[in-house]
């Protein structure tokens, strides 16, 4: 038996045929395999993050990683070594973990996976935990070619508020240091609506951003997530009160106007990026690709499958010592996938294919969907141009309830 969710249910491999034929069963298209690897390691938690993590020790980052090297060793025998189109290590804190460690993580990969030769590597990493240019050299050497820099703000009264471990000095450093080694794709990641802060200082921050020249910019709205030190401090009687939505709207608005302003596209409700340095990891999960996620709480989707890796240690060692046994998993529906299909479109700059959608679900959204869809494009929240829906700047603001109504007619 095993536990998901509190409960004992009969444990089931996440993916019961081993030696799968068909495209339903495996998902595996012939652009090859998103792969994400999690890292459940930070110095320390920041106040926002509801991320599945813990303390970094070396007794149980040398469990993790042994168990890590299984997985992969297990799941290019199950996969028979499928195409990879992309490698993302998230988290918690990749760039904690010490280059030879990551070295042997990559050989890994090479030996259990097959490489496209233009890969997409992705590592993220804190300015506290990658400062020095031979360490970024370092990843260069074994193939990572995208650094995500958690950079979040360039005022360390915010970094403080967050709880972050590093500061503005130790981002600008990182970041030099990672040019110097000759890293050319460069993403900076950014949270806007902070505690006490206005649409002048968001602003100001977005044009020292754009004057380092990154390739790509991600600027999330912040969100307060239940049982987290920044919500109790938000709540009513707590001591940091959030900028008022209106605010926060025209944050957004001019904010994303001033990014295309400097040649950024935004291509998606909360990413940016150069022409040519989309990420191509994250475009794969809107596009409804196919990816696999490993280590502790990793989620996957092969075809119509949908797993997720068991969280605590205890539990990881035992469903990777049990043949990948265990884990939480649900088959899609066709309904499920349609719905998943408007959701991550309609997050994107280019929006939902219209004949796409019609050939898949039998029936025309536009007609069937006329009266809402009538109301937000008076609205400017949504606009048809070339056989696709896309949401306006406006539209973005209150995605997730346009999307709601379209995808699940709430």
């Amino acid at each position: 038996m095993g536990r998901i969710y509190g409960e004992d249910v009969p444990m089931k491999p996440a993916f019961p045929d081993a030696t799968p034929k068909k495209k339903e069963t495996t998902g595996i298209d012939d652009k090859g395999l998103l792969l994400y690897i999690h890292v459940p390691f930070c110095r320390s938690r920041c106040t926002y993050c509801s991320f599945h993590s813990q303390s970094f020790n070396q007794v149980t980052f040398a469990w993790y990683f042994k168990l890590l090297l299984d997985e992969i060793a297990l799941w290019g025998k199950r996969l028979k070594k499928p195409v990879l189109r992309t490698i993302y290590f998230g988290g918690g804190t990749p760039s904690l973990i010490p280059l030879n460690n990551l070295d042997q993580v990559m050989k890994a990969l090479a030996d259990n996976f097959t490489f496209n030769p233009s890969m997409e590597v992705t590592l993220e990493a804190n300015p506290d935990s990658a400062q020095d240019t031979s360490y970024f050299r370092g990843l260069l050497s074994m193939g990572f070619n995208r650094l995500s820099l958690g950079m979040q703000s360039l005022k360390d009264e915010d970094l403080q508020i967050m709880g972050r471990p590093h500061s503005v000095a130790m981002t600008l450093a990182s970041f030099e240091a990672a040019r110097r080694a000759g890293f050319g794709n460069i993403g900076l990641d950014l949270i806007w609506g902070l505690p006490n802060q206005r649409l002048k200082t968001w602003m100001d921050q977005l044009k020292l951003v754009a004057d380092m020249r990154p390739e790509h910019i991600s600027a999330y709205n912040l969100t307060l997530e239940e049982g987290t030190v920044m919500a109790d401090r938000c709540a009513p009687g707590g001591d940091l009160t959030l900028p008022q939505d209106q605010e926060q709207g025209r944050m957004f608005i001019y904010g994303a106007e001033y990014l295309e302003s400097m040649g950024y596209m935004h291509y998606e409700v909360s990413n940016f990026a150069r022409m040519g340095f989309m990420s191509r990891h994250n475009a794969g999960y809107w596009d409804g690709s196919d990816y696999l996620g490993l280590g502790p709480s990793a989620v996957s989707t092969l075809g119509r499958r949908r797993f997720t890796v068991p969280k605590y240690m205890d539990e990881y060692d035992a469903f990777v010592r049990g043949g990948l046994v265990g884990s939480d998993y649900e088959d899609l529906s066709d309904d499920d996938l349609l719905k998943e299909m408007v959701m991550l479109s309609l997050r994107t700059g280019k929006g939902l294919d219209l004949k796409e959608f019609r050939k898949r679900a039998g029936y025309d959204l536009i007609r069937r969907q006329e009266p809402l869809i009538t109301a937000l494009h008076r609205e400017n929240l949504v606009r048809i141009n070339r056989g696709r829906l896309r949401l306006t700047k406006n539209g973005m603001l209150v995605s997730n309830v346009i999307i709601k109504r379209l995808a699940f007619g709430d």
